[in-house]
C-alpha cells in the first residue's frame, strides 16, 4: 500500500484528490497538511512512500519546502502538483530533489500514474523538462533565456507574490523575512529584469504564466 501525504492550502483539492486516489486499491491517503509548515513537521515526525504537494503553500513552500523535506528524508519521492506552468517550475522543483511533477489540469489517470512512478522510485517529467534537465547536466549554456530564468529561487517567488498583488509588507510576513530584504529583492528583481516599476513586473509575470491561473 502506498501511503501518500497530500499538501494544499485549499481544503476542495485535498478533498478532490482524496476522492481520486480512495479509488486505487494499491494507495491511500494517511495524511494531509494545508501549510508547508505542517508538512515538514508530518514529513519528520513518520515516513510516507510519497509526499504529494502544491507548489504554492503558506509558510515554506515552493522550491524550499521541497529542499527541507528531502533534508529531513531524503529516499521520500516528491511529486508537486501544481497550477503552475511546467515549462516554468519543473526544472527548479527537480533540481531542488523533486522526483516529478504534474499540472493539476492534468487526467486524473495521469495523476496516479506518476504517484506509482515516484514511488517505485521512477520520475515523473516531460519530454521537455527532461530535455531541459539533461542539458544542465552536461553544462550547456541555454539559447534565448528569459529574463526570468536568471531570477534565484528566493526571487523569483518575491516576483510571484508581486505579481499576485502583495505587498512588501505582507510578502516579508509570509516567507517570512523582513521588509527591508524582500525591498531588496524587489529592487535586484528590477535590475536583472532591465525593469522600470512594478507595473512592468506584473505585466510581465501575466504574461509569462508566472502567476498561478494565470
Amino acid at each position: 500500500m502506498i501511503r501518500i501525504l497530500v499538501a494544499d492550502d485549499h481544503t476542495i483539492v485535498r478533498e478532490g484528490l482524496k476522492q481520486i486516489l480512495a479509488k486505487q486499491t494499491d494507495m491511500v491517503v494517511a495524511g494531509e497538511a494545508a501549510n508547508g509548515n505542517d508538512v515538514l513537521q508530518m514529513v519528520r515526525r513518520e515516513n510516507w512512500d510519497v509526499l504529494v504537494t502544491d507548489m504554492s503553500m503558506p509558510g515554506r513552500n515552493g522550491v524550499e519546502l521541497i529542499r527541507l523535506a528531502k533534508e529531513a528524508r531524503p529516499a521520500l519521492p516528491v511529486l508537486v502538483l501544481s497550477m503552475y506552468d511546467e515549462s516554468q517550475y519543473a526544472v527548479r522543483a527537480m533540481r531542488a530533489g523533486a522526483a516529478g511533477y504534474i499540472n493539476k489540469e492534468s487526467a486524473s489517470e495521469q495523476l496516479v500514474n506518476a504517484i506509482r512512478t515516484v514511488a517505485a522510485g521512477g520520475v515523473h517529467v516531460s519530454a521537455a523538462v527532461g530535455a531541459a534537465l539533461l542539458q544542465t547536466v552536461h553544462g550547456k549554456p541555454a539559447t534565448g533565456k528569459l529574463p526570468h530564468e536568471q531570477l534565484s529561487n528566493r526571487e523569483l517567488q518575491v516576483l510571484q507574490m508581486i505579481a499576485a498583488g502583495g505587498t512588501v509588507t505582507e510578502i516579508a510576513g509570509k516567507l517570512p523575512l523582513s521588509p527591508k530584504t524582500i525591498s531588496t529583492h524587489k529592487a535586484r528583481l528590477l535590475e536583472k529584469m532591465q525593469m522600470s516599476n512594478q507595473a512592468e513586473l506584473i505585466r510581465y509575470a501575466i504574461e509569462q504564466r508566472l502567476v498561478a491561473g494565470n
